[in-house]
């Protein structure tokens, strides 16, 4: 059951990283396809405004909003083989509380709920009855990778994640386009389609190259409910030390509702 509330703090923290060695982001620039590769330091004027459009074009998606609420099913893989399916629910409010509720889909009963403030993680365990009070590092603990409340919300949401301004090389090809940024702690490849600049792929690569922290994220399947892109399908990879491969699909959302986040701890529950 530890290892089962580890992966539900996973869910929502883009957390492990595994054994299996991956390919340096150069590698994946250098594809060979009809694309072009132009290195920003080299680039002309009109290449350098083709970049600010098109990074301007991207943070244009970002999704804004108040509340978001939203039914998921969850399958992964790990190490070990396929763990059980999940049934999560989630409930936000943006910068200001993230609540869970993991549900064990073959057995049909609340597991775990999960509270997350920009300070604070809450996790109860109903199966052992017990109640994990954390900091907010307890993320990054479990994840092994610098996850604050703000990458946690965006991985949900399904918003770019460590976007920097520090373009360095794009790639433009017939139906994609790659901007590959250099961050403080990630290379970051993010590739958005050609025609309406929404959000397909993530490639993060650590820059201690002795981590080998990887994370592989894809988006798919959008939806223009309510007048909002949003991506109902998401696959992940997560690899440092061992590896991990998560899927959403999100079965219902929505967003800017009034929303309630009920979290009271049962007096027989014991307190970790």
């Amino acid at each position: 059951m530890k290892q089962f509330a580890y992966l539900a703090i996973l869910i929502v923290s883009i957390a492990s990283v595994g054994c299996r060695a991956t390919k340096k982001i150069n590698t994946v620039i250098a594809k060979k396809d009809s694309a072009v590769t132009t290195i920003i330091a080299d680039a002309h004027a009109d290449s350098l405004r083709y970049i600010r459009e098109v990074y301007g074009k991207l943070a244009e998606n970002t999704i804004d909003y108040k509340t978001f609420s939203a039914k998921m099913k969850v399958e992964y893989w790990d190490k070990d083989g396929k763990g059980p399916d999940l049934t999560v629910f989630v409930r936000m409010q943006k910068d200001s509380v993230i609540w869970l509720s993991v549900n064990a889909t073959v057995f049909s009963y609340e597991a775990f709920r999960i509270l997350i403030t920009p300070d604070s993680v809450k996790l109860l365990n109903k199966q052992d009855k017990i109640v994990q009070l954390r900091s907010a590092k307890y993320l990054e603990e479990v994840a092994q990778i610098p996850f604050d409340f703000h990458a946690v919300q965006e991985l949900i949401i399904g918003n770019p994640l460590f976007l920097d301004s520090n373009i360095v090389s794009y790639r433009k090809g017939p139906e994609t386009i790659s901007l590959l940024s250099m961050g403080e702690l990630f290379k970051n490849l993010i590739t958005i389609g050609v025609d309406n600049y929404l959000l397909q792929h993530i490639k993060l690569d650590d820059q201690n190259a002795r981590r080998n922290r990887t994370a592989d994220l894809s988006f798919s399947n959008y939806n223009g409910q309510g007048g909002v892109a949003f991506s109902t399908y998401r696959k992940m990879s997560f690899t440092e030390k061992s590896k991990i491969d998560v899927q959403m699909e999100f079965k219902q959302y929505a967003f800017n509702e009034s929303l309630s986040y009920p979290f009271s701890i049962p007096k027989n529950y014991s307190i970790q």
